[in-house]
């Protein structure tokens, strides 16, 4: 495999959730001990399941993995090292500030954004430090940092004083100038990272059009980042061994996509990775993948998802029943909200189309960059409008009235640092927070269906607690009717329903539990779940995909513990989702249900 045989010392492993970036790695970090060199595995993912794949207890120091000379490895867990941090942070100022500023501050280093930061810091003491892994040949790191956590480490605002004594507002930079005393660790591990002799930035997609179109976005955005030295690993390429119609539609949308492969990485070097029923956890299964072994099943595996689909689902809402409950108020917001890649943008489309067939106004948007809602929904209804808040746009009307606001308070110098600190990546979701708030506003008369919403970290981070309600009460003038309801509106159930939407494996649907908790911390209670492309409700009589629908319904159990109310499912389907058509397939009854 051209990726172990001409491995430097550090490949860093990214890609989109649930497109098996810990396997491979895993995969990588064992061939190359297997070659007799010593190797650390690190994994910064905080829905990692590397001890599992390894079948060892492991922590935030390397341990040894059993059968495995010269393979270490650890989990440096993102969350514990933004708490410690936070506390790093705070822990000076309790009994000094009263609580409630207090927990304004640490709300404020509760988003993602401090976390990605925390996580760098943790392997940038060992990538910034060479002398500390001096004893390895190859250090394997599982989920890489971002551009977003790049772009936040190249802004020069970010190591000034400037951001300590935020004079022009706070911003995502804060957790920066805590920190500001490794800024030569970091500058190490951002030159190691950027070093194409030292680095290899392993991109990992599956055969699919969206995986591939974000995996683009990533590699073209790193490499202007300086990460030029990149290798592309096609994960779950699906060979037909029979003739089921479901089996064989799938191995024709993956070599469709392959076939029309982004220009930035067909010029990549890459290698394939067949699919893998049963997934690779445990290394037994490591092995098979390294030995090229096929995995085998039989006929049983179609027996065994009838009789897990016997159990199942009659605990699932079919699509109609949930869609009758969505349209009962006659008006309000639905949220679509989960991670990348798991159907947000055509389960908004889909439940838009249906509103609106049964006779109501509906406006369907999106704060999504990436989504085309116009291009999968050519062929709207006629009660039916389409609108977008365009990020890029809402940045620049915000950043100018943030500089027209301090131009003239401020020093030319700390002018243009605040000019550096508004192009931190951050300051994005700032802006898209006062255009949704106006979009939410529009829900009091029509159906609002939003694709993709603001975090709940955004929501408390402009909430900071009661603070901002006061802020509000005091400056009422120079505040919209729409950004002071928007919080009540949120949390208020005949307002609004969050409809969490994932896929039926382990990534996804740990993402979307941990955005779950994230709402629930600013109040926001989720309507229900959507599971998108189970191969279990398929229909499929394929042994291979069978086995993968068994899996499955071991996640689709999981989600149905996890939801407050409702959890409807979508089959697997075969086309590209685009059009009224096609976008009503998703939603159908289960046509396999009793």
């Amino acid at each position: 495999m051209l990726l172990i045989d001409q491995a430097p010392r550090y490949l860093f492993f990214t890609g989109k959730g649930g497109v098996g970036k810990t396997t491979m790695s895993c995969i990588v970090a064992i061939a190359l001990a297997r070659q007799g060199k010593k190797v650390l595995l690190i994994s910064t993912d905080p829905a990692s399941n590397l001890d599992e794949v390894l079948e060892t207890p492991l922590s935030g120091s390397p341990a040894p993995i059993k059968g495995n000379p010269g393979l270490l490895a650890m989990n440096i867990d993102p969350e514990e090292a933004a708490a410690a941090y936070r506390e790093r942070m705070v822990g000076p100022y309790r009994g000094v500030l009263p609580d409630e500023a207090v927990q304004n501050i640490e709300e404020q280093l509760s988003g993602a954004c401090t976390v990605e930061i925390a996580a760098f810091n943790e392997f940038s003491q060992v990538i910034g430090h060479p002398e500390t892994v001096a004893e390895y040949d190859h250090i394997v790191l599982d989920t890489a940092p971002t551009g977003h956590t790049l772009r936040l480490l190249s802004l020069p605002a970010a190591w000034n004083d400037f951001v300590l004594e935020n004079k022009g507002g706070s911003s995502c930079l804060g957790p920066l100038a805590g920190l500001k005393e490794q800024r030569l660790i970091y500058e190490g591990a951002v030159a190691s990272l950027t070093d194409p002799e030292l680095t290899l930035l392993v991109l990992v997609s599956r055969p699919e059009a969206f995986t591939l179109a974000e995996a683009e976005r990533a590699a073209a955005e790193l490499y202007g980042l300086g990460m030029k030295n990149q290798h592309l690993v096609i994960n779950g390429r699906f060979q037909a061994t029979s003739d089921d119609p479901v089996a064989q539609a799938l191995q024709n949308k993956g070599d469709r996509a392959l076939a029309k492969l982004p220009p930035t990485l067909a010029r990549l070097p890459r290698c394939v990775m067949d699919f893998r029923p049963q997934g690779l956890v445990g290394l037994a299964a490591i092995e098979k993948a390294l030995e090229a072994a096929p995995d085998r099943t039989d006929s049983g595996e179609i027996e065994k998802l009838a009789a897990g689909l016997q159990r199942t689902r009659p605990r699932l809402t079919p699509w109609p029943q949930m869609l009758e409950e969505l349209a009962a108020p006659g008006k309000g917001l639905i949220m679509t909200m989960g991670k990348g890649g798991v159907g947000k943008t055509a389960t908004a489309a889909a439940i838009a189309v249906e509103l609106a067939r049964r006779g109501h106004k509906v406006c369907l948007s999106t704060t999504d960059p990436a989504a085309h809602v116009d291009q999968m929904l050519p062929d709207p209804p006629a009660n039916l409008t389409i609108s977008r808040i365009d990020p890029k746009a809402e940045t620049r009307t915000y950043t100018a009235q943030v500089l027209a606001a301090k131009e003239h308070e401020l020093s030319a110098e700390d002018l243009e640092l605040l000019k550096e600190e508004l192009r931190s990546p951050c300051i994005e979701e700032i802006a898209v927070f006062q255009a949704f708030a106006r979009e939410v506003a529009g829900a009091q008369e029509q159906f609002l269906v939003l694709d993709t919403a603001p975090t709940g970290h955004t929501l408390l981070l402009l909430d900071a607690t009661e603070s901002y309600h006061r802020e509000v009460a005091k400056n009422a003038a120079g505040v919209s009717e729409a950004v002071q309801q928007l919080l009540p509106r949120l949390r208020d159930p005949k307002y609004t329903r969050v409809l969490l939407v994932t896929l039926p494996e382990a990534t996804p649907v740990h993402e979307a539990a941990s955005l779950q908790e994230d709402l629930r911390r600013a109040a926001i209670e989720p309507y229900g779940w959507a599971i998108n492309q189970c191969f279990a409700l398929s229909g499929t009589q394929d042994p291979l995909l069978a086995a993968r629908g068994v899996k499955e319904l071991g996640f689709i159990e999981e989600v149905l513990q996890l939801s407050p109310g409702p959890v409807a499912a979508s089959p697997w389907l075969a086309t590209e989702i685009k059009g009224s058509a096609e976008l009503g397939k998703l939603l159908a009854a289960d046509p396999e249900a009793d």
